[in-house]
């Protein structure tokens, strides 16, 4: 009987730690199959230096609370492993671990560069002769995974942001007649408009021009836009995605440096935005970046989006036990109005390494808001509330204990 190692990876999300509790409370409902619950302490990391978290330990409890706690309730980190050939140490670091402690099943819970990962690990069992079997299972705030419908994390952030947008959009509307006439929104969104896209879900009466990394930045054409709607409403909102570009491939909001898996470091779209918007119209502004924020508002979680990440949680157990090996568990809708779907499964080859863009025909005419079809798209995703329970006014979220299991090998420096 073997055990299990599982990790997250990357950004963490609203939703994350309830595909945990899957993970957790499925392995146990298979006592006979299933051994102990190892999580990676910071991700992958964390089986590199063979920091890993005893699930067994934790109270049933406490692990079910996981459920409506946001982030990563066992530490995550943004750490991409090399090719086998180019780093075969940490590799044959990884099959060490997994042997001195068990690990049979490896599940990882990232975006696309976890997948990335988690197709090497598959990939090594194959290699070093360690029978392994690796499944991904998709959360990203991005929504820019293949095959599956959406991605857990997507949901409860879109409802966020269309959220803010709402609100913002009423404050300044309040102010506007001697006072602010520009919001600016900053979202999540690298490569991909779907954040950036929820801040259409507004009702049509309230002015919001959306930036999207699809679309090429066209300064004349948006600042015609903004004063227009300035003119028409007396107010504008500007939702601006982090990965808008210039028309040469520049980001408004690059930095100039970039994180340990190559991308450019962002932050700043939206001071850019406004300032424009100022220099060109003279129109007094506000703007705010989401950040965390967004990624991190439990409080205000789609309900689609709690039952997606639990469900995909579930499954990748499942799927393990019936001898699948390096695939994803994927959210497949299968109706609109009503909104139903189904958990389907993709081969982490097709997974690895792909963004899923927004759909031209998602992207309206003038590229500044959403169509009918992006709408009817994202709405399903939004809807419901699962709050969590509160006490002395605030969320009551988890703090697991985090025992370590003992270790076996000699350290490792990452």
């Amino acid at each position: 009987m073997k055990n299990v190692f599982y990790a997250q990876s990357g950004g963490v999300t609203a939703v994350i730690n309830a595909t945990a509790c899957a993970v957790i409370e499925t392995a146990r409902n298979y006592p006979n199959q299933i051994g102990k619950v190892y999580a990676g302490e910071n991700g992958i990391i964390g089986a590199l230096t063979e920091n890993l978290i005893d699930t067994s330990l934790e109270s049933e409890e406490d692990i079910a609370a996981l459920n409506h706690t946001p982030s990563g309730g066992f530490g995550s980190c943004r750490y991409k492993m090399k090719s086998l050939e180019e780093n075969k140490a940490e590799y044959e670091r990884l099959i060490e671990v997994f042997r001195a402690h068990n690990i049979g099943y490896f599940f990882y819970n990232g975006g696309g560069d976890s997948a990335d990962t988690c197709l090497k690990v598959s990939q090594l069992s194959e290699s070093m002769g360690y029978p392994i079997q690796a499944i991904h299972i998709p959360k990203t705030v991005d929504n820019d995974l293949p095959i599956t419908d959406n991605c857990p994390g997507f949901g409860s952030v879109a409802k966020y942001i269309a959220v803010s947008t709402l609100e913002a959009s009423f404050d300044v509307s309040s102010m506007a007649a001697t006072s602010t006439k520009i919001f600016v929104l900053e979202v999540m969104g690298r490569h991909a408009g779907w954040i950036a896209a929820a801040g259409g879900l507004v009702d049509d009466s309230i002015p919001v021009v959306i930036l999207f990394p699809e679309v090429d930045f066209n300064e004349k054409a948006f600042i015609d836009k903004v004063d227009n709607n300035v003119k028409d409403f007396g107010y504008c909102t500007i939702v601006v995605s982090e990965g808008t570009k210039w028309p040469d491939g520049r980001f408004l909001a690059e930095q100039g440096t970039r994180d340990d898996f190559g991308h450019a470091q962002l932050g700043g779209a939206a001071p850019v935005v406004a300032n424009l918007i100022k220099d060109s119209l003279g129109y007094k502004f506000h703007w705010a970046v989401a950040d965390y924020l967004q990624r991190a508002a439990r409080h205000l979680a789609s309900s689609s989006d709690v039952k997606h990440a639990y469900a995909l949680g579930q499954a990748a157990v499942e799927m393990a036990l019936a001898g699948k090996n390096s695939v994803m568990p994927a959210i497949i809708r299968t109706s609109n109005k009503p909104y139903k779907w189904e958990i389907g499964f993709g081969e982490l080859k097709d997974v690895a390494n792909v963004e899923k863009m927004m759909p031209e025909d998602y992207i309206s005419e003038d590229g500044f808001h959403i169509t009918k079809k992006c709408r009817d798209y994202l709405l399903p995703l939004i809807e419901g509330e699962d709050y969590p329970p509160y006490n002395g006014g605030l969320p009551e979220y988890v703090v697991l204990t985090k025992f370590k299991a003992e270790k076996k090998l000699p350290p490792f420096q990452v």
